[in-house]
């Protein structure tokens, strides 16, 4: 492939670098022209994080193809949780709330579970019925979610603030050898759980995602690097823009930790749907619950590492409210993920959750 065809093919990453660098030019000159400018502005920014997240997913998921699952939804789900970390630890350093990183936590899981998974289920189901996968992943990511989530969101609130620091430094230890341990059973012994053998003339079908697979595997690895430092400059000034933008104008605090975890999972949505529509919900799963448990498993200790290191003000535990939508949803997932099919009235079930997480955000609780 010729350099003029590659450099047209990574039009969405040229665009965002140019983006970044109108971005430091007019900086100051946009915090200086108001709120509503400076929304704009940032919207727009937004808008390119997602395009450029999109082009690292592309090659996500073509680093994907090659290695085949469970390393190509691990890829995929790693890829999304690179911009997500990159994004929040930038704007933990700004004028961040200290429930930033709860509350993104939190969204990531309403969004990736309840609504990539729920649509997913809904659409596949209303197009091919009952949709089949290996039941093993959906149990065994689910009570990983479960516990993850339990040790770093739920027991922080009855752990006293004088207390907070050994209990944190604890939180990233067994987060860290959580993960380890799955990781291990992912990729090694333990592997067949997150795959599917689908039918002979299904495997043979060129999918979308194949589409230029055959290139060298070093340019997708270079050009996902070279994204991830292009997002991480335009976070920088999104976070800047926003922060002014939504300064005293009463808008939910939550608003922002749902648009980092919608930043992230943009990507994840597009896979997880064609995923879904070609009858290959083992995809749909890894992904949709593969991204919830990294979410959680791996942003909590490098978030946590940070506050200890910065002393920046960290509230990890849930509100109630938030403790409760989260149990709905994993309940309903333990359910809805025990038989090894999915069907659109599961679907339909998250994604009502998932409706009434953007309600209950849109009311401030």
């Amino acid at each position: 492939m010729s350099i003029v065809s590659r450099l047209e093919e990574e039009k969405f990453l040229i665009a965002a670098l140019i983006v970044a660098m109108i971005a430091y030019l007019v900086e100051h000159a946009v915090v200086e022209l108001g709120r509503g400018v400076a929304l704009l502005a940032a919207a727009v920014l937004v808008a390119t994080i997602v395009l450029a997240s999109i082009r690292v997913a592309h090659h996500a998921e073509l680093l994907a193809v090659k290695v085949g699952d469970p390393y190509g939804t691990m890829i995929l789900t790693l890829s999304a949780l690179a911009v997500e970390v990159i994004i929040l630890a930038i704007m933990m350093a700004g004028e961040s709330s200290p429930t930033l990183v709860r509350d993104t936590i939190y969204s990531a899981l309403m969004i990736d579970i309840n609504g990539i998974l729920g649509l997913a289920a809904l659409l596949g189901g209303l197009k091919h019925g009952e949709q089949p996968y290996n039941d093993n992943s959906g149990k065994t990511y689910g009570v990983m979610i479960l516990t993850a989530m339990g040790i770093s969101m739920i027991v922080p609130e009855f752990v006293p603030r004088d207390k907070w620091h050994y209990y944190s430094a604890f939180t990233i230890v067994a987060m860290i050898a959580l993960y380890g341990l799955f990781l291990r059973m992912q990729v090694g012994q333990h592997s067949y759980f997150f795959s599917y053998s689908y039918p002979r003339s299904e495997r043979n079908k060129k999918s979308h995602d194949e589409q230029g697979a055959d290139r060298p595997a070093v340019v997708s690895i270079a050009t996902i690097l070279v994204g991830v430092v292009i997002i991480g400059l335009l976070a920088e000034f999104m976070s800047a823009f926003m922060s002014e933008g939504l300064r005293d104008s009463g808008a939910p605090i939550a608003v922002t930790a749902v648009v980092v975890a919608a930043i992230s999972a943009a990507p994840e949505i597009l896979t997880a749907l064609r995923a879904a529509l070609r009858n290959r919900m083992q995809a749909t799963v890894n992904i949709a619950m593969g991204a919830s448990l990294s979410t959680v498993i791996m942003t909590v200790p490098v978030m946590e590492a940070i506050a200890l290191y910065t002393g920046q003000p960290f509230i990890m535990a849930m509100t109630p409210v938030q403790t409760v939508m989260a149990a709905i949803t994993l309940i309903a997932a333990a359910i809805n993920l025990n038989d090894g099919e999915t069907n659109a009235i599961e679907g339909m079930t998250h994604f009502i959750l998932f409706a009434t997480f953007v309600m209950l955000t849109a009311l401030g609780l």
